[in-house]
């Protein structure tokens, strides 16, 4: 049926296309029944503590400001990660900034973390509890003086309701925001946000989302860290500012990240690398050019605990979820598995 619709709606400004789709899940009229897939208790996992139907989740960028997040664990995700949400609301950078490659299929955004705001976002998911795992991406307003001062706001503010919160150092953006990725201002970050968590009644985990641009120096430097403060999970990866090479399209060198298929081998080279050093003391999420169950399996056979995909579902729909689920259930059974956690890492 999308395929039907698809060229009506490349017509559409991407942007455009994506606030329609919100305003479209807000109506709620999709059956869950329809998303739903013989034998997916083989997918069932647990991650951050917490048990969900299958391990593959919505990134960040698609519901910003949570609106929609109980209606997309209606079409199949295991969970769903809401964000960038910065403590301030803001308009982000001017527009156009969203691309279409359809040659390559693949995305260039520059949106620049625009969103409602952490007050606004707080209330609504008070006010609309998840049915299942949320995750809660943060960051940084545009042209702060002191990025880490809005980091541990949002964390303030965000500990006691999401499952977990994800510490985005690796938008390219937002200026300056991957700078955080070297060692001390890291090791900074890192240290005032585990006070936070220290300080608090309750425990929730906290993630780092890595750009998938880091030199080998810059992988030791944060697998090391993460394993020095405790970090409970690790996102691989962000988009892309190079890579643009082998593309196709006309827009591949407007200025903005990277994602979709190109994606794909990029991210799964760093899964395996981190699997390999962290030994299960942190868990993978796997992001980057997912679309079927080939590439849903690649990323947990490199040691990917759960999944993330946002740019397939602009080319293929929301039926996509089902797809994977189903493939990714062939696979698994092939191969031998009986449930999906056996397989994580197997390829490593």
């Amino acid at each position: 049926m999308f395929s039907l619709v698809r060229p009506y709606i490349f017509k559409v400004n991407p942007e455009t296309a994506h606030n329609l789709a919100i305003k479209s899940l807000k109506y709620n009229f999709l059956p869950e029944s329809l998303f739903t897939v013989e034998n997916e208790e083989i997918l069932n996992s647990r991650l951050f503590g917490k048990s969900i139907k299958n391990p593959i989740g919505l990134a960040a960028g698609f519901d910003k400001s949570a609106e929609v997040y109980n209606q997309l664990f209606k079409i199949g995700f295991g969970f769903v990660e809401i964000g960038t949400v910065t403590p301030k609301k803001q308009y982000g950078n001017p527009k156009p900034r969203i691309f279409r490659l359809e040659k390559d299929t693949a995305l260039i955004n520059r949106l620049g973390f625009n969103n409602d705001g952490s007050d606004i976002v707080k209330k609504r998911i008070e006010n609309n509890l998840p049915k299942s795992l949320l995750g809660i991406n943060i960051g940084p307003n545009k042209g702060v003086k002191d990025m880490t001062e809005d980091f541990l706001s949002c964390a303030e503010t965000f500990f006691p309701l999401g499952d977990y919160i994800t510490i985005n150092i690796s938008s390219p953006n937002t200026e300056g925001l991957r700078d955080f990725h070297k060692k001390e201002n890291l090791k900074n970050l890192l240290s005032k946000i585990n006070e936070i968590r220290e300080k608090s009644s309750f425990r929730k985990a906290f993630l780092l989302k890595v750009s998938p641009d880091l030199d080998e120096q810059s992988v030791n430097e944060v697998i090391s860290l993460i394993l020095d403060y405790k970090i409970d999970g690790v996102i691989l990866t962000n988009t892309t500012d190079t890579n643009r090479n082998n593309l196709k399209s006309d827009n591949k060198l407007e200025k903005g990240g990277l994602s979709g298929k190109p994606l794909q081998n990029i991210s799964t080279k760093l899964i395996k690398r981190f699997y390999k050093d962290l030994k299960g003391r942190a868990s993978i999420i796997g992001v980057g050019g997912i679309d079927s169950g080939n590439s849903a399996f690649e990323k947990i056979a490199a040691g990917a605990s759960a999944l993330q995909l946002y740019t397939s579902m602009i080319y293929e729909g929301p039926l996509v979820v089902k797809k994977i689920k189903r493939d990714l259930i062939k696979i698994l059974n092939e191969q031998g598995f009986k449930n999906i956690k056996e397989a994580i890492g197997s390829y490593s």
